[in-house]
């Protein structure tokens, strides 16, 4: 099991924590890491772009000149996609780019981006991460202490989400909602001892 060092609020190192090789320590899966990330940005897009082919362009119905004699290329159509005010030649449709993955295909590439922050020391682990009230220069202090610059903040603290929200670079999520894209994304994912535990404890 590997160690990380454990920090308050004000920078200073207040011990170590051993994370769980179930969940910190797993085999990279570069593959699946991919493929979460490729699925999150995939189902995301709405599909809701539109072009019109030249069946579907008003007009256009009557021969524009005769077939031969006029020194011109024949043509049938003033809607053909050569003309302008034509149809486009493949149009696009709507369409639903999303595709599923398995759950054990996703919980695979979270446990693999999580390593991979390990490997990196790019995971900062605090003892407490508590704010008594909103104050994003609250929040900011605090990350300037940890030496963080952008970074996703995983907590269910109300206050320091809040906090946190008009800091540039950075994001907070809570365990249930930590997806791949946003761990790599981000330089540095910081959580406190509970939020390892619960990590551990819902992925292990």
């Amino acid at each position: 099991m590997s160690n990380v060092s454990v920090y308050n609020m004000e920078g200073n190192e207040v011990g170590t924590l051993e994370l769980n090789d179930a969940v910190f320590g797993v085999e990279v899966n570069e593959h699946l890491v991919h493929m979460a990330v490729v699925r999150q940005l995939a189902n995301k897009r709405q599909g809701t772009q539109k072009a019109k082919t030249r069946s579907e362009v008003s007009g256009g119905g009557r021969k524009p000149w005769r077939q031969k004699g006029t020194g011109h290329a024949r043509q049938g159509s003033t809607r053909a996609p050569q003309w302008t005010g034509g149809g486009v030649v493949f149009a696009p449709v709507p369409r639903d780019y999303s595709f599923k993955m398995n759950k054990k295909e996703r919980r695979i590439a979270l446990k693999s981006a999580l390593t991979t922050r390990v490997q990196e020391n790019k995971l900062v682990v605090l003892d407490e991460l508590k704010l008594d009230a909103i104050k994003t220069k609250d929040m900011q202090n605090v990350l300037n202490n940890l030496k963080v610059e952008k970074a996703m903040v995983v907590t269910d603290n109300e206050n320091v989400i809040v906090s946190a929200r008009n800091i540039p670079n950075v994001i907070t999520a809570s365990v249930g909602t930590m997806n791949v894209f946003d761990i790599l994304k981000y330089n540095t994912v910081v959580l406190d001892k509970a939020a390892v535990a619960k990590v551990e404890e819902v992925y292990a």
